[in-house]
């Protein structure tokens, strides 16, 4: 499978539908987490993504790009309360599965004025 499609089906499923029978079909078992607050392994990524999808997040993909087996995933995300973050996830691919995961996070940017037009996505 290609590398992109998994992430972007990753994604769909979990994020998107909050189906957590699935996460074995994405993430290994020694997932290597490199999020201070998520604990490492695919135990700690179920233990945080319980969570994390009663917030109700909504994502919107700004780009996915892929390195040989790196994935990056700049996306705008939205949560129920309102609170808007914008987030580069980065992950490594082996045997079709996610091995290992960096991010990046800007929080709350719905209250930050640029000093520019550009727009912050």
């Amino acid at each position: 499978m290609d590398n992109k499609k998994l992430v972007k089906d990753f994604y769909k499923d979990i994020f998107e539908e909050g189906n957590l029978a699935k996460i074995a079909d994405y993430v290994a078992e020694d997932y290597i987490q490199h999020n201070p607050r998520v604990a490492t392994g695919r135990a700690g990524f179920i233990k945080f993504i319980e969570e994390f999808i009663k917030l109700n997040p909504k994502i919107e993909f700004i780009n996915i790009s892929s390195d040989n087996n790196f994935v990056y995933v700049f996306f705008k995300c939205t949560l129920a309360n309102g609170i808007i973050n914008k987030v580069c996830d980065i992950y490594r691919i082996e045997n079709a599965k996610l091995v290992e995961h960096w991010d990046v996070i800007e929080h709350n940017v719905e209250i930050i004025k640029a000093v520019h037009d550009n727009g912050i996505f």
